[in-house]
């Protein structure tokens, strides 16, 4: 039987090997690079071609037998079109004289969707029996070929390193008689059909000799022979098939041994023919380089034809990353070697002094060089992929070329950022609720919620407590977080809490099923108290949330582990302004008079216009029509107007630079600017108000804009992490230790809601007075007032008071407020009784609660543990604010293991200046820069010829300062001197 043994326990323990295996691939290919001194990267084998032609042809016997009359396969079928490449094995780019194997990878294609690729090598054995082999054998191939067999004998010991000398001196001849007289043997068997399986080879047949035959010496003279060959007439080639016979003697995982043609004889079922042509003239050298671009893979084939044995496995992979990296796709970052020998000490060192002094308490250079080093540690240890991965690997088709757009602009779903995994980081597609999906796109699975803590801590939360076990946290919510007063954060201002949850819509978002549609998780109400689940409904004795939708996993390596999918992409592309589909982007741009769309986001008298889709069928009120209009108030449409008049005048801008541009091509530059805008003012302007300390200032400046140009700096830098020297715009593309994702543990630092107050007083600019406008009440009434509570805000009702207010008095409202603390009793009381939309009513406290166990988050001392902090032994040493230990201690019982991380978070003493805990920050220090670093617009394509110069100076000299006063240029003076726009602003009527 044709059956394969995978290396490891099960197919998805060698799939992690094989991704391994890809990556080495890589470093191959840039030590060939710099071996050959090329400016781009060759393929890791097979790099230099002797032909290439998309004019051949592959017919089958017309008595072919049944038995091996499997799908294109057919007796007498002839397909025309064939592609064929003919080559010297070697990565580099050598004389034909060298000592070498030699190659064929032929493309048959049978219809639109259907191709066949096959790649085979002049000798009927592989010199490496595995992947592994193979890969090892190409590292050292790849450096002093005096180190090769030391390398060999070190990495695979004395015998597997004689056997592949043996085998590679067998078949790599240094003088050929020509490419057209080989016979080239597939590396490994495929299947042929359901119940057979083999190997296949091309035996010459019949060509032309040449009519002068070449030398040799020469550098290129089997290029020179074959091309004589057809200029007088075809070469073509029989195709022959070789059954299995037994796993001994024709094994499907060793690839070094040979199947003897006495033990299993071939059988001729069909013959190649390159037809009769020059291949010197201008349109075969055109043929020949586009052949030479192309990606040949023997996974690109049928279920019917698919390739078997490890070597064959990890050519899926393999094949795929070289190609990646061959085509600018995927990017390879190496560590220096001055910082692999300097980095661990300094780390080392940092380790030592922050049990006595940490980071935060030391100077600004000091603790940024403290920071970087616990970046490294949290790159390595603390990304963890929860994807599902391929197991068994599956045939794939060719891929198809990406569109010139895609290259230069982003897709509404997030995918093709990373174009070597086109689905990284996307959102699915149709999403949750969506009846199908949009045309311009097919269905495909959204990109899950990345790790933070190892899945064993994941897996341990959930054993532990389930999703609503004790303490009850409803209780939690009514002894530990319920705001009892207002406590400010009066060094910021409430555009502060209004930017960050613009932000969170556009990062996050979990799939949910209404409470309506039943299976919601059920909370016991305490103590005999009751909740209406519904407005208007009726008092249930227990709270109904709606669940989040798992995603099924037979991944083994996830078994415990809770997986969810990120409605939204998970890049940092401003989605909530842009949406997330085609549909999206036809609603919200501006229709031109000619039935088309214009660059511009639409807009009515400056603010946005009202949603058709989300109205209020009892008042006749609708929501603002943007990208993402969920939790809905005025903070978040101050931000989109403000970001979509933004877009409309970057669009302007634009149009006058370039005014033979399309409204698409404007369209799409105008949303790079834009979104790195976004990106760059969390950057160094957010997380620094909120963070308020030099250090951080001097870190996340050097974050964006490289290390302090001072030479003590630059020395330490160097010395640490000699990437941070430059900022991360001018760095390539790094995912580090997995592909690119937002996090559970992300979502949870990110709960930020103390920073809404309940209660809003709008004000008017010019005065400083409180400017009254018409306000619902909760009985339908209307009030005139300047005091509004959250609800009269927010939902249907916030269009209206924009109207009303105007987006200058808004702004300068917001600017002139302090958001709440982040710290324990600061909750909003309005979102502990939040009614949504569909007329769910939620405590958004509990829910948070919920779902932070819900989804296996480690409970607060083992989210310290994680991210490297000491464990606490009390509750006094989480807090020093009198009362707050001993509530604590009261409600989780005593056990400081028990505490959920939410309410560790918001009661741990911060840093001076800090608005959240050091123990958040460790998240923020790891993902903030992730995505950065993981997106190719914000680094290898942050550049002129994709923004165009005028939208790449447009980010670079533009802040949040900016962007207020060009849209509300009133509002100037009232702006902080020497402080970020999220500082309180100078009231009106000051002197």
């Amino acid at each position: 039987m044709c059956t394969e043994r995978y290396d490891g326990e099960n197919p998805y323990s060698e799939a992690d090997h094989l991704r391994q295996l890809a990556e080495r691939i890589l470093r191959v290919q840039k030590w060939l690079q710099e071996r050959n001194r090329l400016g781009h990267p060759l393929r890791a084998f097979h790099a230099k071609i002797r032909l290439g032609v998309e004019n051949a042809v592959l017919r089958f016997n017309g008595d072919l037998p049944a038995n091996l009359t499997v799908g294109f396969a057919r007796p007498g079928a002839e397909y025309r079109g064939v592609i064929v490449r003919l080559s010297n094995a070697s990565g580099s780019i050598q004389p034909d004289a060298k000592r070498d194997m030699r190659g064929i990878a032929i493309r048959v294609k049978v219809s639109s969707g259907e191709f066949h690729d096959f790649l085979m090598t002049n000798g009927p054995v592989s010199h490496a029996k595995n992947g592994t082999e193979f890969i090892a054998f190409a590292e050292a191939l790849a450096g002093s070929r005096l180190k090769l067999p030391f390398r060999l004998l070190f990495n695979l010991g004395p015998y597997t390193a004689i056997r592949m000398f043996r085998n590679v001196l067998r078949y790599a001849c240094a003088r050929i008689e020509s490419l057209a007289e080989e016979t080239y043997w597939s590396r490994g068997p495929l299947k042929w059909g359901p119940d057979r399986c083999g190997r296949v080879r091309f035996v010459p047949a019949t060509s032309t000799k040449p009519n002068q035959p070449p030398s040799k010496d020469h550098i290129d003279y089997l290029r020179l022979d074959i091309a004589d060959r057809l200029r007088g007439g075809p070469v073509e080639f029989d195709l022959l098939f070789q059954p299995f016979f037994d796993k001994e003697k024709t094994p499907i995982e060793d690839a070094s041994k040979l199947w003897r043609d006495d033990v299993s004889a071939p059988i001729k079922i069909g013959r190649l023919i390159i037809p009769q042509q020059d291949l010197d003239v201008a349109e075969a050298r055109a043929v020949e380089e586009r052949v030479d671009r192309m990606v040949f893979n023997p996974w690109h084939t049928t279920d019917d034809f698919r390739p078997l044995g490890h070597i064959n496995r990890a050519r899926k992979v393999v094949y795929a990353a070289s190609a990646s990296y061959r085509l600018g796709y995927r990017f390879l970052t190496e560590e220096p070697v001055h910082n692999r020998v300097f980095g661990p000490l300094f780390r080392a060192g940092f380790r030592l002094l922050n049990v006595f002094v940490p980071w935060h308490r030391l100077g600004p250079k000091l603790g940024s060089m403290n920071l970087l080093g616990l970046r490294y540690v949290l790159r390595r240890e603390n990304l963890i992929d929860t994807e599902e991965r391929e197991a068994p690997p599956v045939v794939v088709p060719v891929p198809v070329q990406i569109p010139e757009e895609v290259l230069a602009g982003r897709t509404e779903d997030g995918r093709f950022n990373d174009l070597s995994v086109p689905r990284m980081g996307a959102e699915p597609n149709p999403r949750v609720g969506e009846p199908s999906p949009d045309p311009d796109h097919p269905p495909g699975p959204g990109a899950t919620f990345g790790r933070n803590a190892p899945l064993d801590l994941v897996r341990a939360a959930r054993r532990r407590v389930g999703a609503v076990a004790q303490p009850n946290p409803v209780e939690v919510s009514e002894r530990l977080l319920a705001r009892r007063h207002f406590i400010p954060a009066k060094s910021l201002n409430l555009l502060a809490a209004a930017w960050i949850q613009f932000q969170v819509h556009d990062w996050v978002d979990h799939p949910k099923t209404p409470v309506a549609n039943g299976g919601s998780v059920e909370v016991p109400m305490p103590g005999g108290t009751t909740w209406q689940n519904t407005l208007g409904g009726p008092p249930e004795d227990r709270m109904r949330i709606a669940p989040n939708v798992p995603r099924v996993t037979r991944d083994p390596r996830l078994a415990g582990v809770p997986v969810f999918e990120n409605q939204n992409n998970a890049w940092w592309d401003a989605g909530q302004l842009y949406g997330y589909s085609a549909v999206d982007g036809l609603r919200l741009r501006e229709p031109d008079n000619r039935g088309g769309l214009r660059a511009e986001l639409r807009l009515v008298d400056g603010l946005l216009p009202a949603s058709t889709i989300f109205q209020d069928p009892a008042t006749g009120q609708a929501l603002e029509d943007t990208g993402f209009n969920e939790n809905w108030w005025l903070g978040l449409s101050i931000m989109h107007t403000l970001f979509a008049r933004e877009h409309n005048v970057v669009v302007g801008e634009l149009r006058r630079a370039h005014p033979g541009w399309r409204e698409d091509h404007l369209f799409r530059t105008a949303r790079l600017v834009i979104a790195a805008l976004i990106a760059k003012i969390h950057t160094i302007e957010w997380t620094p108000a909120i963070l308020a300390t030099p250090t951080i200032d001097m870190s996340l400046n050097g974050n964006w804009s490289g290390a302090p140009k001072d030479w003590l700096s630059q020395l330490g830098v160097w010395l640490v992490d000699a990437h941070a020297l430059k900022g991360i715009t001018e760095t390539l593309p790094d995912h580090h230790a997995a592909p690119y994702s937002l996090t559970e543990e992300f979502v949870t630092v990110y709960r930020l809601h103390p920073l809404i107050p309940d209660d809003y007083l709008l004000t008017d600019f010019r005065t400083g007075r409180p400017q009254a406008i018409d306000l619902l009440t909760p009985d339908g009434g209307r009030v005139k007032t300047a005091t509004a509570d959250f609800w009269q805000l927010q939902g249907f009702n916030t269009r209206s008071a924009m109207k009303q207010i105007g987006l200058a008095n808004a702004v300068y409202s917001f600017a002139t407020a302090h958001p709440g603390a982040i710290t324990l009793h600061n909750y909003p009381n309005h979102l502990r009784r939040l009614v949504r939309r569909n007329g769910e009513r939620i405590d958004l406290s509990v829910v948070d609660l919920v779902r932070e166990r819900d989804r296996g988050i480690p409970r607060y001392n083992e989210f310290r543990r994680m991210v490297h902090k000491p464990r606490v032994r009390s509750f006094h040493e989480i807090t020093s604010v009198p009362g707050w230990a001993e509530e604590m201690n009261a409600v989780y019982g005593g056990d400081v293991d028990n505490i959920d991380t939410m309410v560790g978070l918001l009661a741990e003493n911060p840093p001076t200046g800090f608005g959240f805990s050091d123990t958040a920050f460790r998240i923020f220090i790891l993902m903030a820069s992730r995505r950065l670093q993981s997106d190719r617009f914000l680094t290898v394509d942050f550049r002129p010829e994709v923004y165009s110069p005028l939208g790449l100076d447009w980010v670079r000299r533009t802040g949040m300062k900016d962007v207020i006063e060009r849209h509300c240029p009133e509002l100037s003076a009232h702006m902080p001197r020497n402080a970020s726009a999220f500082a309180p602003w100078r009231p009106a009527g000051l002197g």
